[in-house]
């Protein structure tokens, strides 16, 4: 039986998707939500995201600080998740007073600037368990590689490294992705890495920070690679 699964970026515009069969590139779409994404996943055992999956109610998460531990110089790609209350605040200002008085710490704009997506997607993890796993495309390149990667994937000797890893491991992106040649290479670059962890789920070798995951009201919250 085949195993399909689909890894998921989330881009300036939108969602940008590769799909994978038997861990080998099938197709890349692109889509302004990721409810389309999976309404059109036609039966995919696994959705990587890569965004946050879980929030805890007041404190910071531990998958955050280990993922960002394991890779060197591009730690800087893995930002904390606030407490699920921070991201019911309205207006920035108001998350960011709140953040600091439960965490003692507070939040960037960066972060706060992801929040429709991630409400969107830790909507439907919630009511699809067991579809979507929350997954870092810097944490799976790292995996494949061994070790940190030296150069930003924005860069070209990064790109090139990414796309190397990938194909070493059967992903081999073609050149023309139809509309979803539209988005940002890294972007394409990181949903396919994605794709990759979801795989491993999919196929039961992928490991977690932390593992085991932690528990908030039945959920089991890390970032799997």
């Amino acid at each position: 039986m085949s195993i399909h699964v689909i890894g998921v970026d989330a881009y300036a515009l939108g969602w940008v998707g590769v799909e994978l069969r038997d861990g080998a590139f099938g197709r890349a779409v692109l889509a302004a939500t990721l409810y389309e994404i999976v309404a059109g996943s036609s039966g995919a055992a696994v959705i990587g995201v890569d965004i946050p999956l879980g929030m805890l109610p007041d404190r910071w998460r531990a998958a955050d600080t280990l993922a960002a531990d394991q890779l060197g110089p591009r730690r800087g790609s893995v930002f904390r998740v606030p407490p699920r209350a921070v991201w019911q605040e309205g207006d920035f200002t108001s998350a960011n007073r709140l953040c600091r008085e439960l965490t003692g710490a507070g939040l960037s704009r960066q972060s706060w600037a992801l929040r429709p997506k991630l409400l969107e997607a830790n909507a439907i993890w919630e009511r699809h368990p067991g579809l979507l796993f929350e997954a870092h495309p810097e944490l799976s390149f790292r995996t494949m590689a061994g070790e940190p990667l030296a150069h930003a994937k924005k860069t070209w000797s990064g790109q090139a490294r990414r796309r190397e890893l990938l194909a070493r491991n059967g992903i081999v992106l073609p050149e023309r992705l139809g509309p979803a040649g539209q988005a940002p290479p890294d972007d394409v670059l990181d949903a396919a890495a994605v794709a990759w962890t979801a795989h491993r789920v999919a196929t039961g070798t992928a490991l977690s920070h932390p593992s085991p995951p932690e528990e908030e009201n039945g959920s089991r919250i890390a970032i799997w690679y």
